[in-house]
């Protein structure tokens, strides 16, 4: 079954809501009606009952045998259409109209009646409003009861009902032409917005929802949304700026192994020459591999598929593990590599070889852009609540234009010189995601022509029982640096 549109059942909730409202009004303003009219009724009462009053004070001294008759003389002729009851105490009739000797009143008792009572009643088929009240008359007490007919109150009751009932249908016809004009209005703006979306695909990201300024939900749907393709743009440009830099990084090394094989296979060659060939297909070879495996790491990453295995461990494994690989290094390349690993434990929650590829990467650059008789320099040590490991060199440094990006994929400082030394620029986007996974931060600080230093730092794993440790110092005071 098909729904109906937001518009018409906007449109049928307000219908409804104003049904509602209407009945209330109506409703009420009967009431209303009904009140007021029967106050002027109790109003004309309570005038008949003054007005008997003063006329039984007038003839407070008369027996009632002649109260009677002047009563009967004064009501019967003068005023035949009142409908008035008087009796005494004992419920004896002083007096009673025509109308209620046809159609009499049910009893009642002056012990029940200590104030004015008034009430509704029907005598004859016909409505009344009655008031029944003591009148106190130099100690003789009467009780008299008094009518008013509600004939022309009921018939301006009836006539208010039917007004509200000829009108109604109109009203709510008006208000449910103005309520689906209302809400398609509301949500005209949202119909823009749709086609507008409609027609934004992958070849016009940059294409915009109106800019609304109504200041209410609307606005802010539309910048939401205008945020939101923002960032789809944007993912969508670090994907099509990966895929063209993995295809160039792809091809060259591929180009380079096709180029040497074909000149391998042009001419015959001696044994050195075919072997050095080879060597270099095989260079090339493992370079590509590498960048696959690489690239193969971000996508995972992207996916949210690579899975790391985190537990409690102690940084300094992984750490004094790639000390002992890179002092090697070190060696070959004529560059003093000193470490700096003195504090007792560094305890973290986090993955073993994944923080030894974060440590293996930026000691790889730092010895790749540090040139003979340079420095590298490994800190470890633990500030507070968090585990620090810092890599320094006295390499070419970065210059500040460009360490706000060397964090992104296959971005390179010199690409001639990291091609010639073998960087792809993913290294540190790799090192920047795991470091991220573990809730640290990775930064940099460097000087062109004079180094950097890279520096990891991730929360550390802190014992209840234990205090923060800190670095051991020589009596001196200064840090004793072990060299390679």
């Amino acid at each position: 079954m098909k729904r109906l549109s937001i518009g018409l059942r906007l449109a049928l909730w307000y219908l409804a809501i104003f049904l509602f409202a209407e009945l209330i009004f109506g409703a009420g303003m009967w009431l209303i009606l009904r009140q007021n009219l029967f106050d002027i009724a109790d109003t004309a009462l309570e005038g008949q009952a003054a007005d008997l009053e003063r006329f039984l004070e007038a003839r407070k001294d008369l027996p009632t045998p002649q109260l009677q008759a002047e009563i009967s003389e004064d009501y019967q002729i003068e005023r035949s259409e009142d409908y008035l009851q008087i009796s005494d105490p004992n419920g004896n009739l002083i007096y009673r109209s025509r109308f209620l000797e046809e159609h009499p009143l049910p009893p009642l008792s002056l012990d029940d009646l200590h104030r004015p009572r008034y009430e509704n009643r029907r005598l004859g088929h016909k409505p009344f409003r009655l008031i029944s009240e003591q009148i106190d008359i130099n100690g003789h007490v009467y009780l008299v009861r008094i009518g008013h007919p509600l004939h022309e109150e009921i018939e301006t009751l009836d006539a208010f009902g039917k007004y509200l009932l000829w009108f109604a249908p109109f009203l709510l016809l008006g208000a449910s032409g103005v309520g689906y004009w209302l809400s398609r209005r509301a949500l005209a703006p949202v119909d823009a917005l749709a086609r507008t979306a409609r027609t934004i695909s992958g070849h016009n990201l940059s294409r915009r929802l109106e800019q609304l300024h109504t200041g209410d939900e609307l606005q802010r749907l539309s910048d939401t949304l205008n945020e939101m393709l923002s960032r789809i743009e944007s993912a969508f440009l670090r994907i099509t700026e990966f895929t063209a830099d993995a295809s160039h990084e792809l091809r060259t090394p591929i180009a380079l192994i096709h180029t040497e094989a074909e000149l391998a296979l042009r001419k015959s060659r001696d044994e050195v020459e075919y072997r050095e060939a080879l060597r270099h297909i095989l260079v090339e070879a493992d370079r590509t591999a590498k960048l696959l495996e690489e690239l193969l790491a971000l996508a995972r990453a992207d996916s949210g598929r690579e899975a790391l295995n985190f537990q409690s461990l102690d940084v300094l494994t992984p750490l004094r593990d790639s000390v002992s690989k890179w002092a090697k290094v070190a060696s070959l390349r004529n560059l003093q590599f000193e470490q700096h690993l003195d504090a007792p434990r560094l305890p973290v929650m986090g993955d073993e070889n994944a923080l030894r590829r974060v440590i293996d990467i930026l000691l790889d650059n730092a010895f790749k852009y540090t040139p003979a008789p340079g420095k590298v320099t490994l800190f470890a040590e633990q500030k507070q609540r968090s585990v620090v490991v810092s890599v320094e060199d006295t390499g070419i440094g970065i210059a500040p234009e460009d360490q706000a990006r060397i964090f992104e994929r296959f971005y390179r400082v010199d690409k001639a010189r990291s091609r010639e030394l073998g960087g792809v620029g993913l290294g540190l986007a790799i090192a920047q995601w795991i470091v991220q996974l573990h809730k640290g931060s990775i930064t940099v600080n460097s000087e062109a022509g004079k180094g950097s230093v890279f520096r990891v730092e991730i929360p550390a794993v802190i014992p209840a029982n234990e205090g923060v440790p800190v670095r051991n110092r020589n009596p001196g005071g200064r840090e004793e640096p072990s060299s390679v």
